[in-house]
């Protein structure tokens, strides 16, 4: 009777997962936020090490978003979003891309935490700053859709 239960529980739990996997993705990845925005001000009270953070943060929102404007420009919008039919070919290619992503921001990121470090403070101010901004860009940039 165990067996016969598990076996039903494996063969529901198998189908729901991979029902799941057939569902549509976002293209823009979830965890794309910038929390908060900030100003010179706030920037010049921090340490080096929240301004790296920061920076890393930035980068790999822009990574996640930059390429994709075409599509979106936030989380949640997916290719049947826009028509594109979910078939699983479509999928693959999505997930080919997210993988290359990651493998980008991982090699960028590692490089970024090892050379930064050595980056003038006023200079990873203006690159945050210019960050920010072009993030806020890119929430107007859907103002024009």
């Amino acid at each position: 009777m165990k067996k016969l239960v598990l076996i039903g529980f494996l063969l529901v739990f198998g189908i729901g997962h991979a029902q799941k996997k057939n569902e549509p993705q976002s293209i823009i990845s979830e965890n794309v936020a910038i929390k908060k925005y900030h100003n010179i001000e706030e920037l010049n009270q921090m340490e080096k090490g929240e301004l790296l953070s920061l920076y890393i943060e930035r980068t790999e929102s822009l990574v996640q978003t930059l390429p994709y404007i075409a599509f979106a420009t936030k989380p949640g919008k997916t290719m049947s979003t826009y028509g594109i039919p979910n078939t699983k070919e479509n999928r693959k290619s999505l997930e080919v891309k997210v993988e290359a992503t990651e493998e980008f921001l991982k090699a960028t990121t590692g490089f970024q935490k090892k050379m930064l470090p050595y980056s003038d403070k006023s200079n990873l101010i203006i690159a945050i700053l210019f960050y920010e901004e072009t993030m806020k860009l890119l929430h107007e940039y859907n103002e024009f859709d």
